[in-house]
């Protein structure tokens, strides 16, 4: 009896179906025990190679919120050969953006689709499916060289294509899982750099007979970038100071903390506040990049003179009250430490009469802006230290603080906010 040819062929397609079954099944089974997104790819790539009969594969997911969409955001790789790693071109990664469709290439080198496009002679043929989700281009599965040099088939195309859709998810679902695991342990680490800045700030103010001091440092960020410090130098001297340095997060914390041990080597030497501000200068300006810099007010406080000896490095004018009435402002000084290796910068010294209140902020007091762009600015702060001139240190601060926030209203907080107050008691 004469073979049947038409069951011989179903015979043929049902074998082979269910051989594809069988190998998405166990690609299922196996990429569904996994979190890790490269072992999950090396699975796909590996199992895709050994249903293709291919040398090499690769997978290569895509940035789809980046300004640049063909821009490569994991690539992960299988050979079952020794040759070369090939890498997605951008001229095959450019058409998958464009098609979003699997594509078959048995003879590269004269393929019109990619003509000018120059392979890697080692090459011979390729399949590339996208893998997708939601109608987006997450990434495509791209395997090089069938065994045998036959070159691949529109099953082996479809089969590709099904191992992509079926991927695509669990794919992304670990991408995802690892991009959330990293995103906690980068807020793990703000958190203790947030910590370690906190610790670096004083803890309370020092008492001084005759003598309020207060300081309050808000960060716009986890981390930020002011700086406050009260150093003693020896029992009757005491420096003062703020500082703001450039930037904000993480890059702005560590060169805060830099700027804090600078500031303390130098007062163990019992300098004047101008050969402070120019040795700081010199050392920050050695450790620092050309696009960071430090402003700065430093003053020395001599509780038995009840001089204050200041030098002002570029940083917002303090505010000196008097009990009459005066209003002194402390900008003898000089430019932003670190912007210049040598500068000379000067100095002044003045009385703190009884009742002068001294008070400095950063720029995030005067700069906070409302919703509707409009800065707090010098002119408010003015009159609303002559209101709060009687009050005590704590109260100024809390004044000021209060005044800020209730300009900004909705408006979220754009800069560091910190205040120092020093007041000479009137009795």
């Amino acid at each position: 009896m004469p073979p049947d040819h038409a069951l011989i062929d179903e015979n043929r397609r049902l074998r082979k179906a269910i051989e594809e079954l069988s190998v998405i099944n166990e690609l299922a089974r196996a990429i569904s025990v996994s979190l890790d997104p490269h072992e999950i790819m090396q699975t796909i790539i590996r199992r895709s190679l050994r249903a293709l009969q291919a040398e090499q594969g690769v997978i290569t997911l895509v940035e789809q919120q980046s300004a640049d969409p063909m821009k490569t955001l994991v690539r992960s790789m299988a050979s079952s050969s020794e040759r070369e790693e090939f890498h997605l071109t951008q001229a095959l990664l450019g058409w998958m953006h464009l098609n979003k469709k699997p594509l078959l290439i048995n003879s590269p080198k004269t393929d019109e689709r990619f003509r000018g496009v120059t392979w890697d002679e080692s090459i011979t043929s390729l399949l590339c499916v996208p893998m997708m989700l939601k109608s987006e281009l997450k990434g495509v599965i791209t395997i090089y060289n069938k065994k045998g040099r036959e070159g691949f088939t529109e099953d082996e195309q479809r089969l590709l294509a099904i191992i992509a859709a079926q991927s695509a998810q669990v794919v992304e679902n670990a991408r995802l899982h690892e991009r959330e695991r990293q995103l906690i342990h980068m807020q793990e680490e703000v958190r203790l750099a947030s910590k370690i800045q906190n610790d670096l700030l004083p803890k309370s103010a020092p008492a001084i007979d005759g003598y309020e001091i207060a300081g309050r440092s808000i960060p716009a960020q986890v981390v930020g970038g002011d700086y406050f410090d009260f150093i003693p130098i020896n029992e009757l001297r005491l420096a003062i100071c703020l500082g703001d340095v450039s930037g904000k997060g993480l890059p702005a914390s560590l060169l805060m903390a830099n700027t804090q041990a600078t500031l303390r080597g130098q007062t163990l030497i019992n300098p004047t506040a101008r050969e402070c501000m120019e040795r700081s200068n010199k050392l920050l300006f050695d450790s620092t990049g050309p696009e960071k810099f430090v402003t700065m007010f430093f003053s020395i406080l001599d509780v038995s003179s009840h001089q204050l000896n200041y030098c002002n490095a570029g940083h917002d004018i303090p505010y000196l009250l008097s009990n009459s009435g005066a209003l002194m402002r402390l900008n003898v000084g000089g430019i932003p430490l670190s912007m210049m290796e040598q500068f000379p910068f000067e100095e002044e010294t003045i009385a703190m009469q009884p009742g002068d209140l001294l008070v400095i902020c950063s720029d995030g007091i005067a700069e906070a802006m409302n919703v509707n762009q409009e800065q707090f600015g010098e002119e408010r702060l003015s009159i609303l230290l002559d209101k709060l001139r009687a009050s005590s240190a704590v109260d100024v601060i809390d004044g000021i603080v209060s005044a800020v926030r209730a300009h900004a209203g909705a408006a979220p907080q754009a800069d560091d906010m910190t205040v120092v107050v020093v007041r000479r008691k009137a009795h």
